[in-house]
């Protein structure tokens, strides 16, 4: 009854089935593993936000990588700013998805050591990108800043190409590796999103706090996922058993025919 399984449409019909049961099971559990790290991502941002600033040397130094649970962490650091060595980041939006430059500069901290300081989005100047754009200039002299705490961008988490041949004073990412090579001084790993002082004008717009109060539909996506894995089985059933039904049917239908056109016997 069910010999048709061994006809090739069938075998590889069986085949889809058994590749994609696993392979739907392991989206949906990638999915999950998406929604966990969400949770506790959202959980370090809480607690980095909610406690007292600490000095940025404290949880960072040259050539160190920050720690995710310093991710997005308050600190404050005094020293200058030195806009000889600014650079804007190039292709970045605003809340208004408008694009146009990051401006990182370098402050200089009291023992030397710099640390990198994301003042905030401008807009681009012109459509090429290849200005430099108008930066308003900030504070002079000494003064104490505070901001978030992020870790180096790179191209494998970040996406980004990190392009050559850019026009002069551009970069793609902020990368304190990078920098320090380009400044030829001792730079702190990471950098600072700024939060103070805030800017006197409307530029540059400073970078809104994370969000940490959503999940996003990642366990969705994963229970959608393994519902899908539940329906390949059943519907292979199914189209198994209407396959047979639909065989038999036609069995018995040319049997009834056969019966009808034998001569009868006299």
């Amino acid at each position: 009854m069910y010999r048709f399984l061994l006809s090739r449409q069938w075998v590889i019909l069986t085949l889809l089935a058994l590749v994609l049961i696993p392979t739907m099971i392991e989206l949906g559990f990638w999915q999950l593993h998406r929604h966990e790290r969400r949770v506790a991502l959202n959980q370090v941002i809480a607690h980095s936000l909610a406690v007292e600033p600490v000095p940025a040397e404290s949880l960072t130094s040259p050539g160190a990588k920050v720690e995710h649970e310093h991710l997005y962490r308050r600190v404050t650091a005094r020293g200058s700013f030195d806009t000889a060595d600014e650079v804007v980041v190039r292709r970045r939006t605003n809340a208004d998805d408008e694009v146009g430059y990051h401006v990182l500069t370098p402050f200089v901290l009291e023992d030397g050591k710099i640390l990198l300081v994301n003042r905030g989005w401008v807009p681009a100047d012109g459509p090429s990108q290849s200005a430099f754009p108008e930066i308003p200039a900030p504070p002079e002299g000494e003064i104490t800043v505070t901001g978030r705490l992020m870790q180096d961008q790179t191209t494998e988490d970040s996406g980004i190409k990190n392009l050559e041949g850019l026009p002069d004073r551009q970069i793609m990412l902020i990368n304190s590796e990078l920098e320090a090579q380009r400044l030829g001084k001792e730079v702190l790993g990471g950098y600072v999103e700024l939060t103070e002082p805030e800017p006197s004008g409307d530029t540059p717009e400073q970078i809104a706090a994370p969000v940490h109060d959503e999940i996003g539909p990642h366990m969705a996506y994963a229970v959608q996922w393994w519902l899908f894995t539940a329906g390949v089985p059943i519907g292979w059933v199914i189209l198994v058993r209407r396959e047979a039904r639909e065989r038999a049917e036609q069995a018995e239908a040319g049997s009834a025919n056969t019966e009808e056109t034998e001569p009868s016997a006299v």
